[in-house]
């Protein structure tokens, strides 16, 4: 099995690397044997102050026991991976998981840092954000509806995969549909041009998820119709909810910017028609950390805005 995200601390995490350091081989024995023997007050001795400001030993007990242990079981092993930014990052093999598991040690060898997470390939690098120059994929004026980097501007930043992704719709008089509120038809945003936002290859395409019924969702193929694009510096944009058989792009086609790729549709865990989109650094968004996606040279709330980050309630356009 695969766990959910656990986080007791967040690291910012940047690939580079070095040998296990010795201090945390012997944190590793000892901490496996806490783990193991159920010994959960033994584990919070190990925190520095700041952790143990942050969670009381009651957290710490029900963190591991009730949302590690009862799902992985025991662990078998604990292997160095590598570090980054002086995080070490080890590979941990449960009875019935596998995990990756970031932490960082003060000078007097307490943990600081801690975070148990589902496996990510290690060899891809993070990014923190695009170099490419990117443009928005459509034409005319849309309405972002999650964008920013904070949780309250935007939801997506609490799922890693996905963080800093952004829902953009199209509004007029202040709402996005006119007319049926059950029929796709009636939403702005449905059947819209969606272009390429750069020069790129098309990696990934999921095409024939039927558009759902507005206000209802299909949780099984999250994204719905699907295109991911590859660029010369190895980023990926995903661009999802798209309308059914509305892709007019194949897996490893290279193509220009602004060249029409779909149409915005409703498919996937998407309650009306808009378009998510988003950077990340591997093709699969589930294996993915997601990266700040800005845009070149875009028109936001009626004002020229250059290598901008757009968060809710903008209105953006492309400015060519």
């Amino acid at each position: 099995m695969r766990i959910v995200l656990i986080v007791l601390v967040f690291i910012s995490l940047k690939l580079f690397s070095q040998d296990e350091q010795p201090n945390y081989e012997r944190f590793v024995s000892v901490f496996t044997e806490r783990f193991n023997n159920g010994d959960y007050d033994g584990i919070y001795d190990l925190y520095d102050a700041g952790m143990k400001n942050a969670y009381t030993s009651i957290e710490t007990r029900n963190f591991f026991e009730k949302n590690i242990k009862r799902l992985t079981g025991e662990i078998e092993s604990m292997q160095f991976y590598t570090l980054r930014e002086g995080a070490h990052v080890y590979r941990v093999i449960f009875d019935k998981s596998v995990a990756d598991m970031t932490v960082t040690l003060s000078p007097q060898n307490k943990i600081n840092g801690l975070s148990i997470s589902r496996t990510k390939p290690l060899e891809k690098p993070i990014l923190e954000r695009n170099t490419t120059l990117i443009s928005l994929p459509f034409n005319g004026e849309w309405f972002v509806y999650w964008g920013g980097v904070t949780e309250a501007e935007n939801y997506h930043v609490l799922e890693e995969t996905q963080q800093y992704a952004y829902d953009i719709l199209k509004v007029k008089d202040g709402a996005s549909y006119e007319g049926d509120p059950l029929l796709n038809e009636s939403y702005f945003a449905f059947g819209e041009d969606i272009i390429a936002p750069c020069d790129g290859r098309v990696v990934k395409v999921i095409d024939g998820v039927p558009d759902n019924i507005p206000g209802e969702t299909n949780v099984q193929e999250v994204t719905g119709n699907t295109i991911v694009l590859r660029t010369d510096r190895d980023e990926y944009v995903l661009l999802a909810h798209l309308m059914k058989n509305s892709i007019v792009v194949e897996e490893g086609q290279d193509i220009r910017k602004g060249e029409i790729i779909a149409k915005c549709g409703n498919s996937g865990n998407s309650t009306e028609a808009h378009l998510h989109l988003s950077l990340q650094n591997a093709l699969e968004m589930e294996d993915s950390i997601g990266a700040k996606l800005y845009f070149d040279r875009i028109e936001v709330n009626g004002e020229i805005r250059m290598d901008y980050l757009p968060v809710k309630e903008d209105f953006i356009s492309n400015n060519n």
